[in-house]
């Protein structure tokens, strides 16, 4: 073992060692799941944007994202990015507030299926039981992407086997998330928020210098994007780059549409349940935008100045590892390994917080709400833990496949929430109307919508799955509740109720 790969995993230890520590000092700080879960709403406003804006953009960012950039797809990344900005501050904007004050409002709920159940005033249970299922199957589909990403930055660092990489990375998100809970998350994501945007920042401007400025850097660019189209560099590179140019109107709604995906993600909403105060709802949501802006374009220059900064051609199959190679060719060993942790901050960052959500929704909507109605604090914990565990196991064999793509992964699960619990959020805020009944019918169209289509290819269904899926849980939501005659008179008393506090 040479002296750059012992730095390099000195690095690694010592990043690792302190997420684990951060988890074990929040361990105490969980008196009931109220703290395990949400952390008590008590958490600021820079820690709850960092989190939310770190949990958000998981591994994607520094592999998915520059990937696909790097593969000829600049028009793609650029135009998901631009959705992704507008959703990030529309969400902050428009959602943010209403919801910290509308779940206290009804019932005091810490979990997404706790909220609707108490908003819709659902006795059946149907309504949770169903968001449950949703947020499980979506959440472990998400968190796969998160080991993958990790594999593959063990595999192109330290020339790892790859499943010796998933092992490491999923014991390590499991130690502090299982110890921790949302606190430990927070605290965590904002570190890894803060590591994440400093080495985007500093790779892209080392890379645009080094090329000599930003306008011989692009057009070197542009001339490797010539001799990829001409196949000098194999027929899936020049494929790739081909289907570039072809990128119409209908590829430019599909990427814009990610941006809706924001009003029904749990593990960012869960941030606005938990900040400490609406009035500090402004000041979470401008550093978020910023992060948010300054972060995506560090991923694109990073991703497209690849092609010509890296002395060697990226497979189409190791495109992902192009921040990860970047970064080990412009650094000394250890600040490598320090700015190479960035990717398993983003990676953790995520599937700490979607293990979390799916455990809280298992353990506090199905054990506790269900299953067992008088189960203590202690127990209902302790059942999180499980589902944690059992959450993640699952999500390993998924990603046990090599060939993972970790955009292609994010992009499924961001689908499935998207368009399953955002028109329900957006409704539930500010549509006295909405029913129960209505907020099943949703649900269920949704899911299923996604689930069909991504499964469909050709003509129509090449547009991305979120939106005609939101577009039908929104419209049987509406439909479903106008033609429910039987309103519940005391779930209209407490809505206007809601719409009168204070913020």
């Amino acid at each position: 073992m040479n002296a750059r790969l012992v730095s390099i995993i000195l690095a690694f230890v010592l990043y690792l060692t302190m997420m684990v520590y951060i988890g074990f000092r929040y361990m105490k700080r969980n008196s009931n799941s109220g703290d395990f879960f949400l952390g008590g709403r008590k958490v600021g406003p820079w820690m709850t944007a960092l989190s939310a804006e770190a949990s958000d953009m998981s591994g994607w960012l520094l592999m998915g994202l520059p990937g696909l950039a790097y593969l000829g797809g600049m028009k793609e990344a650029f135009w998901t990015a631009l959705g992704l900005v507008i959703g990030t501050y529309l969400n902050w904007l428009i959602v943010a507030k209403p919801l910290r004050k509308c779940t206290i409002a009804f019932g005091d709920s810490i979990t997404i299926p706790e909220f609707l159940t108490n908003r819709f005033k659902d006795k059946s249970k149907i309504l949770s039981a169903i968001s449950v299922i949703f947020i499980v199957l979506f959440f472990t589909i998400y968190t796969a992407s998160g080991l993958v990403a990790c594999a593959k930055l063990f595999t192109s660092v330290f020339g790892m086997k790859y499943h010796v990489g998933l092992v490491i990375g999923l014991v390590v998100i499991l130690a502090y998330t299982i110890m921790g809970g949302y606190l430990a998350v927070c605290a965590t994501d904002f570190i890894q928020g803060t590591l994440m945007f400093i080495a985007l920042i500093i790779a892209s401007l080392v890379m645009i210098f080094t090329l000599g400025g930003p306008s011989e850097a692009f057009a070197q660019v542009s001339a490797f994007g010539t001799k990829a189209m001409s196949g000098d560099f194999g027929q899936e590179m020049q494929a790739k780059f081909l289907a570039n140019q072809n990128y119409g109107a209908m590829s430019i709604i599909s990427a814009i549409v990610w941006g809706l995906g924001y009003f029904g993600m749990p593990h960012i909403l869960i941030r606005f349940m938990g900040i400490r105060s609406n009035k500090e709802v402004a000041l979470s949501r401008r550093i978020a935008t910023v992060w948010v802006i300054i972060a995506l374009i560090g991923a694109l220059i990073v991703g497209s100045l690849g092609t010509v900064y890296l002395p060697q051609i990226l497979s189409p199959v190791a495109a992902e590892t192009v921040f990860s190679a970047s970064i080990q060719k412009m650094f000394p060993a250890f600040i490598a390994g320090i700015f190479l942790c960035a990717i398993l901050a983003a990676a953790m960052s995520t599937a700490d917080s979607q293990l979390l959500v799916a455990s809280s929704a298992f353990s506090q909507d199905i054990y506790k709400g269900i299953i067992k109605k008088d189960a203590s604090e202690k127990e209902v914990l302790n059942v999180s833990r499980i589902a944690v565990f059992l959450i993640a196991a699952v999500a390993f064999v998924l990603a046990l496949d090599e060939n993972s793509s970790i955009f292609g992964l994010v992009s499924y699960a961001w689908a499935g929430f998207g368009a399953t619990f955002g028109p329900l959020i957006l409704l539930s805020l500010f549509w006295r109307k909405a029913t129960a009944k209505g907020a099943i019918a949703g649900l269920l169209t949704g899911g299923i919508t996604v689930i069909v289509w991504h499964n469909l290819k050709g003509g129509i269904f090449d547009v991305y799955e979120i939106l005609p899926a939101f577009i039908l849980c929104l419209l049987f939501d509406i439909v479903v509740s106008l033609l429910d005659k039987n309103k519940d008179e005391q779930m209209l008393q407490e809505f206007d109720a809601y719409k009168k506090m204070a913020d």
